[in-house]
């Protein structure tokens, strides 16, 4: 079943709305794309968009770009830590923007959506000392 980003067919009350068209293809979404961390290179897919643009998805990411205090760098991601979005994604390893992932570097919050922008950009998160 595909699904549909166009209006909701239900009133905030709970009545229908019975619409004065048909469904639109442009109101068409797809499936998201589930970034895992990869083990061999990065996987990216390239899809056609409305208007004829294009969109980069990340299939599998091997690297991140980690920034610190204004600087990035080009790091190796080891797993997913904690995932706000899903808690499932953990144990299955999906980014997704708000990801607290573990890189070489140290921990790193994930900024950037890798299904959309087909780059996974970090912030490193700095460990307290008690």
């Amino acid at each position: 079943m595909a699904i549909w980003q166009g209006r909701s067919l239900k009133k905030p009350s709970g009545g229908r709305i019975i619409l004065a068209r048909k469904k639109r293809k442009r109101e068409l979404g797809r499936e998201p794309a589930l970034t895992r961390v990869g083990e061999n290179a990065e996987k990216k897919k390239i899809i056609r968009t409305y208007g004829g643009n294009r969109k980069v998805r990340l299939v599998e990411a091997l690297y991140a770009n980690v920034f610190e205090n204004g600087k990035g760098k080009k790091v190796r991601i080891l797993r997913v830590l904690e995932n706000p979005a899903n808690r499932q994604y953990v144990r299955r390893d999906v980014i997704t923007k708000g990801a607290i992932i573990e890189t070489e570097a140290g921990k790193a919050l994930v900024t950037s959506r890798p299904g959309q922008d087909g780059v996974v950009n970090a912030v490193l998160i700095k460990e307290e000392s008690s």
